[in-house]
């Protein structure tokens, strides 16, 4: 049976729907705090803080209440929050900002964009750190109401947007080369109706020769007071890297694709800097990495960095092609700054205030007190790790960042060890009970089971420790069996499952006596 585009539509979204709805936990309470709680909702001790808005390089305690930054102090009891994670030996920073990715999937009707390689956002974002992410330039002014409706407004991630200059946005490369549909006065007008979540006009991927992407996005910046974007396009002697700078660009718009070495960013004949960037820097124009596809080669950003050209901000533009080529992810291109060298603190600030700066979004990406409480905790792993670029050269290193937590709005969204959860046979804790404050994520104990009990068995909300011996409860320790005898079992499956163990401690028995014969050191060389 084939469906309609309008059915399968309408079944997308109320699949969108619930699992957002149960993304997003319960909600905050509402109301006054009752006196008997204590004064902040979460505490994160003992954690190695990177703040560069407030130039914070050290080890402090967060604290967080009602969604904000509470306090950020060297010391902050645990007995003052309702709930206190250990991240010591990690660091804490503000929610990661990814300002170039492209998101929009929802096609609709043939009319609407039905070519473009974009991904939901809360598929990529919270497991990398990641908190806010900014659409560069996916929609135009045609069609981002489209976008707004059908991705925005069903993400729990943070997502802004970029208008591109083309009205339809990236529909399909014929539509990016129409210069006749890039109407400044039409984008400027629509961004203005969504201050706050349009943040920047975009242009992309022209071809041609003329000036117009450029001269009808700035038209649009100015209407709107708000930065433009350019993704440079087919390289021309016509409209040269250098001029684009003078003569169009503003101080606070940013270039991205920085260090593609395509268009002029890297000099011939030095392999350095290329004509203009330092003026344009000078200037105040800003220079962003946009890794992509095919934007990012080593041959590139190594010269550029000797040269002392880093990037302002560390982006990934993001969809379903870079995803699984060189770029990965955020913290992978990240990654990819520490192994040649860049210092933690600055690869962080470009990850999250420089960014938030950009877009001219400084309630984001810091810890002040006060601000918008989005945070990663993140840790270090030490191996041998390989790091590619666009064209799969390779580049070696000893680290790679890893995303143990991440907080948006005062709440746990992703936990990649559990590090703020129970032991499995420890009941719940007063934390539990107030969870909705500092958690989205589902704590044991409260709240139907989601599966049906066997008769006796506790439900969640009526949770008890189980009466078992501590002799056996061995589970989870190196070395030992699983021995546990869950306290629902009938006494037929206690017994068949005695059984079970009796033939496998027989089996076992059997491959000891084997291993233990004189065949086992046959070989001198094997057994010194």
């Amino acid at each position: 049976m084939k469906l309609s585009r309008t059915l399968l539509v309408a079944l997308g979204l109320v699949l969108v729907t619930t699992t957002l709805s149960a993304q997003d936990g319960p909600p905050r309470p509402k109301g006054p705090r009752p006196t008997t709680l204590p004064p902040y909702d979460l505490l994160l001790k003992g954690g190695h803080v990177i703040d560069a808005k407030n130039r914070i390089d050290s080890l402090m305690d967060v604290a967080i209440l009602d969604g904000k930054i509470a306090a950020v102090d060297k010391s902050i009891p645990a007995t003052k929050a309702i709930k206190t994670v250990n991240v010591a030996e990690m660091y804490v920073v503000p929610g990661l900002i990814d300002m170039h990715t492209h998101l929009y999937v929802y096609e609709g009707d043939d009319s609407i964009n039905p070519h473009v390689h974009g991904v939901w956002p809360d598929d990529f974002t919270f497991r990398n750190g990641v908190t806010t992410v900014v659409d560069a330039g996916s929609s135009g002014w045609h069609s981002f109401p489209d976008f707004k409706a059908h991705i925005i407004d069903h993400s729990k991630t943070r997502v802004l947007a970029m208008l591109n200059i083309e009205g339809w946005g990236m529909r399909a490369p014929k539509y990016e080369q129409d210069t006749k549909d890039m109407d400044g006065a039409a984008t400027g007008a629509l961004a203005l109706k969504y201050p706050g979540i349009v943040v920047g006009i975009k242009s992309a991927h022209f071809t041609g020769p003329e000036w117009t992407p450029y001269e009808q996005a700035v038209k649009a910046g100015n209407i709107a007071n708000i930065p433009v974007m350019i993704d440079f396009g087919a390289r021309r002697i016509e409209r040269p890297i250098y001029k684009l700078f003078s003569d169009y660009l503003r101080p606070g718009d940013i270039y991205t694709h920085s260090f593609s070495g395509e268009r002029g960013e890297q000099d011939n004949v030095t392999g350095g800097v290329g004509k203009g960037m330092r003026e344009a820097r000078a200037k105040g124009i800003y220079f962003d990495v946009g890794h992509g596809d095919a934007s990012f080669a080593w041959s590139v950003v190594i010269n550029l960095l000797r040269d002392g050209f880093p990037p302002d901000s560390i982006s990934t533009d993001l969809h379903i092609d870079s995803m699984n080529a060189g770029m990965k992810d955020l913290l992978n291109v990240g990654d990819k700054f520490l192994a040649i060298g860049w210092p933690l603190k600055d690869v962080i600030a470009a990850m999250t205030w420089h960014p938030a700066h950009e877009v001219k979004q400084d309630q984001l990406g810091n810890l002040s007190v006060g601000s918008i409480a989005d945070v990663a905790v993140l840790s270090i792993a030490h191996g041998h790790y390989g790091f590619g670029d666009s064209y799969n050269s390779r580049v070696q290193s000893d680290k790679k960042l890893i995303c143990e937590l991440t907080i948006k709005d005062g709440r746990f969204v992703y936990d990649l060890n559990a590090l703020t959860g129970n032991p499995w046979n420890a009941p719940p804790t007063p934390a539990d009970k107030e969870s909705a404050r500092w958690t989205t994520l589902k704590i044991q104990g409260f709240g139907e089971s989601h599966w049906r009990p066997h008769d006796g068995q506790p439900l969640q909300h009526d949770w008890r420790p189980y009466v078992l011996p501590k002799s056996d409860l061995k589970t989870m320790e190196p070395g030992t069996a699983h021995t546990t005898d869950p306290q629902w079992w009938t006494p037929e499956e206690r017994a068949k499952s005695s059984q079970v163990d009796k033939k496998n401690a027989q089996r076992s028995g059997a491959k000891k006596s084997t291993s233990s014969s004189p065949m086992k050191s046959a070989s001198p060389a094997l057994s010194k």
